[in-house]
């Protein structure tokens, strides 16, 4: 059996201070553990491994809300089911010879039961040397070594963040570790385990609890993964299709310099090309979010962050009329860069296409070329982009 949760209180989780206050100075939480000791449950055995990492990841994991880490840890994930979580050398008290005999012992007695969560992008560049996760009989055990055996026993592993993801930061060019994300080093290796990619720098902790729960609740299938190993119910849609400043990007109202109140487009948001809910799941116990507190996205869920050019380098909208073709919401006379013909052509088009669909659109588009047989090309000025 993996380490029960009086164990995990007594040699590792337990005994450590998160912000200066000791899980067991929580209210309840004592009597918590108590109760859980007379409990039938499953013990669902967790290894997280930290690699080429800033421990972001962790923190986002601690500052969860709903449910708290402290539940996760103690109570029970999905009823009849519990985390144990036997491996953190970020918050665990643990260290050296006895933290790694923890992970062997987990890995040997648990073998295709646990689920082992990587936080960080994988070193692979001068034999594995720039990222040593400890020691095993005097020698030492790369990241990329550990991470590599345990993956071919676990029952799943979750990329957790844009580093292990997809290679993040520490791939960035001229990416001098050779860094890269569990994914291809699953294919260079011939790993065939499930994966999971929870992108974000840092993730959203919902988006981390969440996926564990799902996996437990009901597989891989329920969690409906994309093309990029993603879970869908948090990468479904875009940052901009649910932006609290999409309205301003309907009405042409964008924001030309920092602090400036409008759609943050110009100024680098990457939320057009990237998918996630923080619009809609917010931050910090649902308090704001990026956008809202007036900073573009900086598309830290993208496989592509953090992007080789500058991350306020303006992109251009997928699939979305470019927003230069929109007239300005400020009052005044319509820009010289774009025709009024423009103007009534795409209005005509946006108003069918909301009220009466495709149909209306087109009679709406036939109508305007009739009256106004040259219109102007909606296409962007030079520079725009």
């Amino acid at each position: 059996m993996a380490l029960t949760r009086r164990e995990l209180l007594e040699t590792g989780i337990g005994t450590v201070s998160v912000l200066s206050f000791s899980l067991l100075s929580f209210p309840g939480l004592e009597k918590l553990a108590k109760a859980a000791e007379t409990e039938t449950v499953a013990e669902i055995p967790v290894i997280w491994m930290a690699t080429g990492s800033c421990s972001g990841c962790s923190v986002s994991l601690l500052n969860s809300t709903s449910p708290s880490i402290q539940e996760v840890l103690l109570g029970e994930v999905l009823p009849g089911k519990h985390v144990s979580l036997g491996f953190h050398a970020t918050v665990m008290a643990a260290a050296g010879e006895l933290a790694m005999d923890a992970v062997g012992k987990i890995a040997q007695e648990h073998k295709g039961q646990y689920v082992l969560v990587v936080d960080g992008g994988i070193s692979v560049k001068d034999d594995e040397l720039y990222c040593t996760v400890g020691e095993v009989d005097g020698r030492r055990v790369s990241a990329y070594e550990l991470v590599r055996d345990l993956s071919r026993d676990a029952l799943a592993v979750l990329a957790t963040g844009a580093c292990a993801s997809f290679g993040g930061v520490p791939a960035a060019p001229p990416n001098p570790t050779a860094c890269v994300g569990i994914g291809r080093r699953f294919k260079h290796e011939g790993i065939d385990t499930p994966y999971v990619n929870i992108p974000g720098c840092p993730p959203h902790p919902d988006w981390i609890v969440g996926t564990i729960a799902t996996l437990l609740l009901g597989g891989l299938e329920a969690l409906g993964l994309d093309e990029l190993h993603r879970p869908a119910p948090f990468f479904r849609d875009t940052i901009h299709d649910n932006c609290s400043l999409r309205g301003h990007f309907d009405r042409g109202n964008f924001a030309q310099h920092f602090g400036e109140h409008g759609c943050l487009l110009k100024l680098g948001c990457k939320g057009p090309i990237t998918f996630s809910d923080c619009g809609i799941r917010k931050w910090n116990g649902g308090t704001s979010w990026c956008c809202e507190a007036g900073h573009p996205c900086i598309g830290c869920c993208h496989p592509e962050f953090p992007f080789e050019q500058s991350l306020f380098a303006p992109v251009e909208p997928a699939d979305l009329p470019f927003p230069a073709a929109y007239p300005s919401a400020v009052e005044g006379p319509p820009s010289k860069d774009v025709d009024t013909g423009t103007y009534v052509t795409l209005g005509l088009i946006g108003a069918g296409a909301f009220l009466a669909g495709v149909g209306v659109t087109a009679a709406a588009t036939r109508l305007q070329a009739e009256e106004e047989p040259e219109v102007a090309d909606p296409s962007p000025p030079e520079g725009t982009e």
